[in-house]
């Protein structure tokens, strides 16, 4: 009865409000940190053709997501059921868990942010890194995990608050931005200078833009809510694009304040600091304060994504049977303590790290990359099989389906060997739930071909370990 009842309300939901829902998951904490990333990597020129591409590849994947959720509208267990339909459980498993892992890592962004935001002015917090900081952040993120255990699920309240807090702050920087924009300053950055090729630019830029396009898969969950079916459509093309103006926005508008050398050396949220050399002090405040009840709002809205992550896995007998427990709270109990305990870990991670706020980000964006990947191999696998019978557009999915692929692809080359194999670092110990969850079920542990993925994923973490050990890599 309570299902039906769902269900009407959820057709009832109009074209703005959709589109408004993609919007709200796609705009976080990430584009706070635009200017410093950009600035470090690439000139004017460069962001331009790196939004161009990140904005091409990542539309792709939206109507991946947008295709697969109208053509296996049975395969709703997130993102990694589509990893497990196309290549089987052991890389299904993979896509959850690296899915969930991403998450978290990316919860590690919100406490150092918060840190560098704050350290501005007490100066022991340093850029979110130093002892202190962290400390300050664990008592943080384990409040947040007994308030949550209580059965703080809805945050209908909170999350209207974010979304002002986060929206307004990043208008009015923009306006002021082109008000108080140096046309020589902008023409000075447009080549990027010695920061290397064009190609080399707008490659180092990639990861960033991963980041903030985190919640572009989540479209596709909101097909179930549109009034009409063909709003989801519009709803994904008018969102991304409001999105995507609001990045390139942020990011060009700030090479007409500061010179971009200046700009890779601000701490973060890099947006204040550029809003303080526009209009003073108090543009550094505004944008800190909106960020900080953003970050929060946030953070809690993704740790209850993880921890739901989890426990649909453990429902669909993906991962162990204990992950599938709820309290009486209605909280999946088990499932939110190990996010909470891989969030702690990062964070302690990030005190060995040059600048822990590029090392968390980057790696959620390459842990992001192997479920995304895999998802678009699924969606071209079923436009080149035709194996469910569809009745046209074979030709367009293929498109789609390949140009996701090669993009995805492609950012994997882009994040380099160094994230590639942090990451096998994350996902080889995971194996172990895999091996948990196949036992419960009384089943071996592995068949043949998916030996030979463990034997992949523990010679790249051995790899990486090593390189780590002896300075090969520094994170």
């Amino acid at each position: 009865m309570a299902e039906t009842s769902v269900a009407q309300s959820a057709q009832k939901v109009t074209l703005a409000t959709l589109t408004a829902m993609v919007v709200g998951s796609m705009v976080g904490a990430g584009v706070f940190s635009l200017p410093q990333r950009f600035g470090s990597e690439t000139g004017v020129a460069g962001a331009l053709v790196a939004w161009v591409v990140a904005g091409s590849g990542m539309l792709m994947l939206a109507f991946v997501f947008q295709t697969l959720a109208v053509r296996r509208p049975d395969l709703d267990a997130g993102v990694y059921a589509y990893a497990k339909a196309g290549f089987g459980e052991y890389l299904g498993f993979f896509s959850a868990f690296g899915y969930w892992a991403s998450a978290c890592v990316g919860n590690v962004t919100y406490w150092v942010l918060i840190m560098s935001t704050v350290g501005a002015i007490a100066p022991a917090l340093g850029d979110g890194d130093t002892a202190l900081a962290i400390v300050i952040s664990s008592v943080g993120l384990w409040t947040f995990y007994l308030l949550i255990r209580r059965g703080v699920q809805e945050a209908t309240a909170i999350n209207r608050i974010v979304t002002v807090a986060k929206v307004i702050p990043i208008i009015v920087f923009v306006i002021l931005a082109v008000f108080y924009l140096d046309p020589q300053v902008f023409a000075d950055n447009w080549s990027g200078g010695s920061l290397g090729s064009l190609y080399e630019q707008v490659r180092g830029t990639m990861l960033v833009t991963v980041f903030v396009f985190l919640g572009v898969e989540g479209a596709s969950v909101y097909s179930r809510h549109a009034r009409r079916r063909q709003d989801v459509g519009r709803a994904t093309l008018l969102g991304f694009a409001m999105v995507l103006s609001i990045f390139a926005s942020v990011t060009i508008v700030s090479y007409g304040i500061l010179p971009s050398d200046e700009m890779a050396e601000l701490r973060q949220p890099s947006m204040a600091g550029v809003l303080e050399a526009a209009v003073g002090q108090w543009g550094e405040v505004f944008v800190s304060v909106g960020l900080i009840v953003s970050v929060l709002g946030a953070y809690l809205a993704w740790t209850l994504m993880a921890a739901e992550v989890l426990f649909v896995a453990a429902a669909d007998h993906d991962m162990p049977r204990f992950l599938g427990r709820k309290t009486g709270a209605d909280v999946p109990g088990p499932a939110l303590l190990l996010t909470t305990v891989l969030v702690q870990a990062v964070l302690i991670v990030t005190a060995f790290s040059e600048n822990a706020f590029n090392f968390a980000l980057n790696l959620t964006s390459a842990l992001t990359l192997i479920p995304f990947l895999l998802a678009a191999g699924y969606a071209l696998k079923l436009a080149l099989g035709r194996d469910d019978g569809w009745p046209g557009g074979v030709r367009r999915e293929i498109v789609i389906g390949a140009l996701a692929t090669l993009y995805t692809a492609f950012l994997l080359y882009a994040a380099g060997l160094k994230y590639l194999l942090v990451s096998f670092i994350v996902y080889a110990p995971a194996t172990v739930l895999f091996v948990l969850a196949r036992r419960e079920q009384g089943r071996a542990p592995f068949t043949p071909g998916e030996l030979v993925i463990l034997a992949l994923s523990l010679a790249g973490a051995v790899v990486g370990i090593v390189a780590l050990v002896q300075g090969w890599i520094t994170l």
